[in-house]
């Protein structure tokens, strides 16, 4: 993958960066969802919509980087980089993704915070499952020893979480939710290496400007799609009544729905610009990891128990992601090594001509 003009130290701070975006995303994104069905919201295709209805919001950071191109390269600055090509594999993402909103809007309707973790936990799988056969990503012992680790953190989380299905969900409709989480998580995990498959296969410079772009249509197909399940389910006529009925009251009702579609954007925009800087398995990791960050966050909002599985499955991520970070740094280390062996035989081959 082609990272035009970017340097390996600007690259780690890009990661850093689209590492606290995703962080956001996905600490407070399942949280807000929580919240808007704990206080008496019903609308699932709704739910869905508000995951990738922040489509416009990337609109601002693509204007600033086109008026710091033009201010470089004066009136021949491309305004957009996305090609036919490239534009309708991302629109079939897209479609894909709304799908995935969907069925995990669906689960997280009828399972507790808590339960997400099984989610997550299938999602890392699924991910490393599918980057080895779409992207032939290599699994390197560290790589594994952290998706191993992290499975078992996350799905420790789920089985031996003191929270029970919530008042008023029926045990079919619990288990019905339950499965709909599963294949959201099957869905995603093949999402994020066919993101990753697209970058490599664009047959062009891949910049933080298509990247962006990428995303934006993606976004804004998931949310055609989602917008066209709320006109059949009628989902924009109930919202008044939704709101009016809502537990913490009109006004924070729509609070919820604009910071719900702002901090589900950060998800989104982190996932694929940690794909953009390292790879879909990368990406994988941290939102498995960020899992026990969800859970605490879920502990002081949502009154949860932070019981001794749920300390134990910390535990289990942190090592994880230590174990990810360190085979990546010796790989990075034996990179450069390599660099250098061959840079001192190709000067000691030239000076002996």
């Amino acid at each position: 993958m082609e990272h035009q003009g970017l340097s390996a130290n600007m690259r780690r701070i890009l990661l850093l960066i689209n590492c606290l975006i995703l962080a956001v995303g996905i600490c407070g994104g399942p949280l807000m969802m929580r919240l808007y069905y704990v206080e008496g919201g019903s609308r699932i295709w709704l739910s869905s919509w508000l995951q990738t209805g922040g489509w416009p919001f990337t609109l601002v950071p693509l204007a600033i980087l086109y008026l710091y191109r033009r201010k470089i390269e004066g009136p021949n600055a491309k305004f957009y980089f996305i090609t036919p090509r490239i534009f309708i594999a991302s629109f079939i993402i897209g479609i894909a993704t709304g799908v995935d909103d969907f069925l995990y809007s669906w689960g997280g309707s009828k399972l507790p915070v808590s339960t997400s973790s099984l989610l997550l936990a299938a999602q890392l799988a699924f991910t490393a499952i599918g980057a080895f056969f779409i992207v032939k990503l290599k699994l390197t012992p560290y790589s594994t020893n952290a998706v191993v680790l992290l499975t078992v953190g996350a799905v420790l989380l789920g089985i031996r979480a003191n929270g029970d299905r919530p008042e008023g969900v029926t045990s079919k409709a619990y288990i019905l939710g339950f499965i709909m989480t599963l294949l959201a998580a099957a869905l995603y995990g093949v999402i994020l290496p066919c993101i990753e498959l697209m970058y490599l296969k664009a047959k062009q410079a891949i910049t933080a400007t298509l990247v962006l772009e990428i995303q934006m249509v993606m976004c804004f197909a998931a949310t055609a799609f989602c917008t066209i399940g709320m006109i059949a389910n009628k989902d924009f006529q109930a919202m008044s009544r939704e709101a009016n009925q809502f537990n913490l009251g009109e006004a924070r009702y729509y609070t919820v729905i604009v910071w719900t579609v702002i901090i589900w954007q950060c998800f989104f925009v982190g996932v694929i610009g940690v794909i953009y800087c390292s790879s879909s398995l990368m990406s994988g990791v941290m939102i498995a990891v960020l899992l026990p960050v969800t859970e605490v966050l879920a502990v002081v909002f949502f009154n949860e128990k932070f019981s001794g599985e749920k300390g134990l499955a910390l535990f289990l991520s942190l090592w994880g992601f230590v174990s990810y970070f360190y085979g990546e740094f010796r790989q990075t280390k034996k990179q450069k090594n390599k660099s250098s062996e061959t840079e001192i035989m190709a000067t000691t081959h030239t000076e002996s001509v």
